[in-house]
């Protein structure tokens, strides 16, 4: 029963907040109570790993003829982690937050239906429950990109609809051509699939589609720089820390357990992920810089971000997957730290645009240092996290003979620097353009989520014994087969 409790825990307790009329104060505790629940109920995972290392749960009469599937595996076991350890912080942030938000309730229920749908998607054993899932989740997710109400909010939510639902049909189209060529859509080790036709071909072209959307890949990306703006900032930080590796996550099963991915390197598909990553790197550095915003500067630098993730995929390396895994941690840590800030400052001083922060950090130097060690960790500077996810995935594109890709890192990590540094600056260097006289630091119940989270950013790249390094190194040995 734990992955059926896992995932509906959080779905039914959001519908109870919608349906049931409750305080404000018990609201709050019921949805930070279901949150931290359901994360613990997680932990339990690694408990079957450590008997059987991995255990498939099938249920063949509900969805007949196909039936509903679970896989627990070490994958599906750090992902499970960090999305709660992220999304309890987040909640604990969007109490205070939310008070100044209309229609709170309707947060607080999509929330947490998103939240049970995500964890739907990472437990799922198989091609079709993953998919039933992942269109949960994005449509839940939809909700909290329009949660504003305005038209700003709305003309982004609708292009979000679209992406979603062109990116759907796409992975659709994905898992019919896998039925058909092989009867089956089970996740299994090492793959099953090693067909070279048009029809193999195009169906993982249709995965690339359907996961590139939910990633950000460029130049799929194009509705994460409309939504982030307008959704509101604990929802930004839940879409670019959690909710964009869902479909890296997507990819993974794919390239791993669906198709053998010595085939799909063989054959040279594999290749397309690898361009798709290299141009979600570069553009999307080169358009946060652009930015004069400072939750699109944040949304691009998901993009870029995630152009990270992508390429340790594509790189087909040991290495590199385990800097992937890695910065999957780091990312999640990072960019919710940084989105949560940029609430506060927004929340604060009612500004959006990045020169009216000038000053800001005299007020606000609590938070304005978090964000600091955020930005260093995104440039990749010692001995912050994202530097070793970097390492990991330069020295993997080195063992591949991909000295391009390992390029492209370091151009990256300057192009970062171009976009974040200015921001610090600004805020603790130079002279107030406004007057922030009356501003300081947020309650408690914001505050400490974002020193937790910038505390993370340095904390596993210090410890003599990285528990997230480890479980890394062990995903990627056991998605290669060799654990």
């Amino acid at each position: 029963m734990l992955p059926f409790l896992i995932i509906f825990l959080p779905i039914i307790g959001g519908l109870l907040v919608y349906a049931v009329n409750m305080s404000d104060r018990v609201r709050d505790t019921f949805v930070v109570a279901v949150t931290a629940i359901t994360g613990l109920l997680g932990l339990f995972l690694y408990s079957y790993l450590q008997k059987t290392g991995v255990v498939v749960l099938e249920y063949p009469r509900i969805l007949h003829p196909f039936g509903v599937s679970f896989r627990i595996d070490w994958l599906t076991a750090v992902l499970v982690t960090i999305a709660s350890a992220i999304w309890l912080l987040v909640t604990i942030y969007s109490l205070e937050y939310t008070k100044s938000m209309h229609n709170v309730k309707r947060y607080h229920t999509f929330t947490l239906v998103t939240y049970g749908a995500t964890l739907g998607t990472l437990v799922a054993g198989d091609l079709l429950t993953l998919f039933l899932f992942f269109e949960l989740m994005s449509f839940a997710s939809y909700v909290l990109v329009i949660q504003e109400g305005d038209s700003k909010a709305m003309r982004a939510g609708f292009l979000y609809l679209i992406m979603t639902i062109a990116g759907g049909l796409a992975l659709l189209f994905g898992i019919l051509g896998v039925y058909t060529m092989t009867g089956n859509v089970a996740f299994a080790e090492g793959g099953f699939l090693a067909i070279d036709s048009t029809l193999s071909m195009f169906s993982f072209i249709g995965f690339l589609i359907g996961f590139g959307v939910k990633a950000g890949m460029f130049p799929l990306h194009v509705w994460l720089p409309e939504a982030h703006p307008v959704a509101p900032s604990p929802a930004s930080a839940l879409l670019s820390g959690i909710m964009l590796k869902i479909g890296a996550f997507g990819l993974l099963r794919v390239i791993f357990n669906i198709y053998q991915y010595s085939f799909l390197k063989e054959v040279g598909w594999i290749n397309m992920l690898l361009v798709g990553a290299i141009l979600t790197i570069l553009l999307g550095s080169v358009f946060a810089i652009m930015q004069t915003n400072l939750k699109r500067r944040l949304a691009y630098s998901s993009v870029a971000q995630m152009g990270y993730v992508l390429l340790g995929i594509a790189l087909l390396s040991e290495q590199a997957l385990v800097g992937d895994i890695f910065h999957i941690f780091t990312h999640a840590i990072m960019k919710s730290c940084l989105f949560l800030i940029s609430g506060t400052l927004i929340l604060l001083t009612g500004k959006t645009e990045i020169q009216d922060f000038r000053g800001i950090g005299r007020r606000l130097p609590i938070s304005m240092v978090c964000f600091t060690m955020a930005s260093l960790s995104m440039i990749g500077i010692p001995p912050f996290n994202g530097f070793l996810s970097k390492w990991y995935l330069g020295l993997g594109a080195l063992e591949v003979n991909q000295p391009l890709s390992a390029l492209v890192l370091l151009i990256s990590s300057l192009l970062n620097a171009v976009y974040y540094l200015p921001i610090v600056i600004n805020a603790f260097f130079r002279k107030e353009d406004h007057d922030f006289s009356t501003i300081k630091e947020p309650p408690m119940k914001m505050l400490l989520p974002v020193v937790i989270l910038a505390a993370a950013t340095v904390v596993f790249d210090l410890l003599p014994v990285n528990i997230l390094l480890d479980l890394s190194e062990i995903t990627a040995a056991t998605l290669f087969g060799g654990f």
